[in-house]
């Protein structure tokens, strides 16, 4: 039963560990409407909009290119997490 539980706050302790480090890291996504910067744990930072679409006439345009940005940038973070996973050990050396 201790073994478990070491295990379990191993575990945690391995977690926010690479949740610290994943905080440091950061991805930026432009498109011709914005510019998102995210950092690794897929928090946005900053939104940077064009002035070009702040007009009413563009913004279905507008509320695409932040989604399709948004998107982009949790999956350049998501790639970057998994290489940081695996210089880490991987979860493999979590479960050990």
């Amino acid at each position: 039963m201790f073994n478990k539980l070491k295990q379990y706050n191993d575990l945690r302790k391995q977690a926010n560990t690479i949740k610290s480090a994943m905080s440091e890291e950061s991805v930026e996504v432009s498109n011709k409407a914005v510019t998102i910067i995210m950092d690794g744990n897929q928090e946005i930072t900053s939104l940077d909009i064009n002035e070009d679409f702040l007009s009413k006439d563009k913004k279905k345009e507008l509320e695409k290119e932040i989604t399709n940005g948004i998107a982009n940038a949790i999956k350049k973070v998501q790639r970057k997490m998994a290489m940081k996973m695996q210089q880490m050990g991987g979860l493999d050396n979590l479960m050990k």
